[in-house]
Formats: structure tokens, C-alpha cells, sequence
């Protein structure tokens, strides 16, 4: 028999005065009550209750069992009730990792609206271009960017991670303005340190270029490179979520707009059995919804 149960029977029958009366309130025969009752003393090893045919009354352990009893049963149905809450409306503090330009640029962003849409969740967002592991330093999702090893972590799929070619207007002006893929090895391109490749790749009607590039300087951060684009220090390739914004602000010139670029799948990833929790279902959701 079920633990729980024996106990809210036991404490029906000391406040209603009989088993059959918490046979009745409970919802079943006094019977099954009484062999709930048992069950309690067999587990125990101790009486409960001393009945008569006419009467009841508590053992001194029976009356000290039967208010841990009413305590255990409160606190049950409290956390019982918190889960149920917690189910409609989101809560608590949700840790998630996210690459450094990623996180700045996009998803810094989009948070306020994830805060604003869910005032009873906090986040804490570590930026880091080092992939986490979930289970061992606590993380309940990361972003992702790149193909996804094989692992027992569940993926949903975003928007890819698209690149851009820019420059500014005043390196265009002293350098000029390369109008074919080739040309992009006469100019100053800015790399990142770190990049095993010393080629650009891009793909047109035409056909597909893989271009060598080479540069004075090399940087091992993204927002370094593209403040060194704006200096006019060169050409440089990067997320155009890094890059867009001063596009559209003529601090910048996308190049070669006509022609793909290669671009990275984007995931967030968490633990698959963290995915009933409101707070991380909500968050998921709101990544697809925003950058799906």
C-alpha cells in the first residue's frame, strides 16, 4: 500500500474518531481503512490505536506519529502545489551559455523581451567561446554554433550564422573597392589569429571561389576585428549580426552582397531530462520563436 495514503487514512481516522468514518471521508471501505491501519503498525512495529467495539484512543506513540504525520502531509501537498504553479507560470534561475559574439549581439537583445515576457525567471549568461558541459558545471542550455558531435543532449535547431564581407568607406576610398572575389587578395584582410585557413570561400550563379587572403593584422576577437574595420585597417569576413548594424549605418560597406557566403548551423542544446521545467520550456520556445 502506499505510504501517503496509510498516513492520510491513519490521520482521518484520529480526527474523525473512527475508521469508519475515515473509511467514509476517504472514499473507500472500512476494510481497505483498517488494513491501512495495519499496514502502519507492521511497518512500525508499534500500535497506533487501542480499539474497542465502542471506542478508540492513541497510543503515546500514536499521538506523537500522528503530528509528524499531519506535518509530512502538509509539506506534500505544498510542493505538490508549488509544482503545479510552477507548470503555468515559469520560475526561477535559468543558467545558459552562449558564444561571446552571439551572445552579445543577438541574444543580449532579445532577452529584455524574454525578462519582460517572464517577470518571475532570472538569467544568469556566461559568454564564452569554450563549449560547456551541461550536467558538470550546471548549465541548462547552451547555443551552439557549428555541427553538433553525436551526445544525449536534445538540439533545436535556429537560424544559421551567416557571414559578411565589409570594409569601411574610407578604406574603400585609399584601397579601392574590389568588384570580383579574386581581388580580395590585393587588399589588407583581417583574420582571425587563431584561423588554420588563409582562404575566403564565397559562391555566386557563377560558380564557387575560394579566395587566399592574407593580412597585417590578425586578431583573436571578433569585436576587435570589426572595430579595426571601421578604423580602416582592412577588409574584414564576420557574423553579420556583428557587422549589420553598422552596415545600415554607412559606418560600413557589405561587399560582394550578390555572392553566399558560408554560414554555420546555430542550436541550443540542453539536458533532456531538464526540459519539463517551465523556465528552460519557455526560454527554448522563445529561441525558436525568435532566431528560428
Amino acid at each position: 500500500m502506499d505510504l501517503l495514503d496509510s498516513m492520510q487514512v491513519y490521520v482521518l481516522a484520529v480526527e474523525k474518531g473512527s475508521l469508519s468514518a475515515a473509511a467514509t471521508a476517504y472514499g473507500i471501505s472500512a476494510t481497505m481503512a483498517g488494513n491501512h491501519l495495519r499496514t502502519l503498525e507492521k511497518r512500525l512495529g508499534m500500535q497506533l490505536l487501542n480499539r474497542t467495539t465502542r471506542r478508540q484512543h492513541l497510543t503515546t506513540f500514536g499521538e506523537d506519529y500522528y503530528g509528524r504525520c499531519k506535518e509530512i502531509l502538509r509539506l506534500v501537498a505544498e510542493t505538490d502545489a508549488q509544482a503545479q504553479s510552477l507548470q503555468l507560470a515559469p520560475a526561477g534561475k535559468l543558467r545558459i551559455s552562449a558564444p561571446v559574439t552571439f551572445g552579445t549581439e543577438a541574444l543580449m537583445p532579445a532577452l529584455a523581451q524574454y525578462l519582460e515576457r517572464h517577470p518571475q525567471v532570472s538569467v544568469d549568461l556566461v559568454l564564452s567561446d569554450r563549449v560547456v558541459d551541461l550536467l558538470e558545471e550546471g548549465f541548462e542550455a547552451a547555443i551552439r554554433i557549428g555541427e553538433l558531435p553525436d551526445s544525449t543532449l536534445i538540439a533545436k535547431s535556429l537560424a544559421p550564422y551567416r557571414l559578411m564581407i565589409c570594409a569601411s568607406p574610407e578604406y574603400l576610398a585609399r584601397r579601392g573597392t574590389p568588384t570580383k572575389p579574386e581581388d580580395l587578395s590585393q587588399h589588407e584582410c583581417l583574420a582571425f589569429s587563431t584561423a588554420a585557413l588563409s582562404h575566403w570561400r564565397l559562391s555566386d550563379q557563377d560558380g564557387s571561389y575560394r579566395v587566399p587572403v592574407s593580412g597585417r593584422l590578425q586578431i583573436n576577437q571578433g569585436q576587435a576585428l570589426r572595430v579595426a574595420a571601421l578604423k580602416g585597417l582592412g577588409i574584414v569576413q564576420q557574423p553579420a549580426i556583428l557587422l549589420e548594424a553598422d552596415v545600415r549605418a554607412g559606418r560600413l560597406v557589405q561587399l560582394f552582397p550578390q555572392h553566399e557566403l558560408p554560414s554555420k548551423p546555430t542550436s541550443v542544446v540542453y539536458l533532456p531530462d531538464r526540459y519539463r521545467s517551465p523556465k528552460l520550456r519557455s526560454f527554448v520556445d522563445f529561441l525558436v520563436e525568435r532566431f528560428g
